[in-house]
């Protein structure tokens, strides 16, 4: 039976820099950091460790990233509003000006410095 999403992947031109702004700019931690055969396999989690967001080289213009298209990694948040203050404090840029109410809660979509949308996410009645 499938229970939980392990690993999602985002596409980086540059590894240390996407590293750097995960860990620095959305205050994710770093994970697995190994050499293989295929690359370096490199990761980051949130501090529950619920899932963890590979950042592997490749090209992320290859991957969907058009208005409205939802990013490959969503993030919850207790206290979205809050939490957008930090992140743009730390130079984190966004689609949106400020996080935007919808059906479910609120949301609001940040951009690592490849474009890869980071979808961010507080659930109604969280916080």
């Amino acid at each position: 039976m499938l229970k939980n999403v392990m690993l999602v992947t985002v596409y980086v031109r540059d590894q240390d820099r996407a590293l750097a702004f995960y860990t620095e700019g959305l205050g994710l931690e770093k994970g697995a950091d190994n050499p293989g055969p295929e690359g370096r396999f490199l990761t980051v989690v949130p501090a529950d460790g619920s899932v963890q967001i590979v950042l592997w080289p490749g090209d992320p213009t290859r991957t969907p990233a058009v208005d409205g298209t939802p990013g490959p990694v969503f993030i919850e948040s207790d206290d979205l509003r809050k939490d957008f203050e930090v992140l743009r404090s730390r130079g984190v840029e966004f689609v949106e000006p400020e996080p935007v109410d919808y059906a479910y809660g609120v949301r609001l979509t940040a951009l690592d410095p490849d474009g890869n949308r980071i979808e961010l996410r507080q659930i109604r009645g969280a916080g």
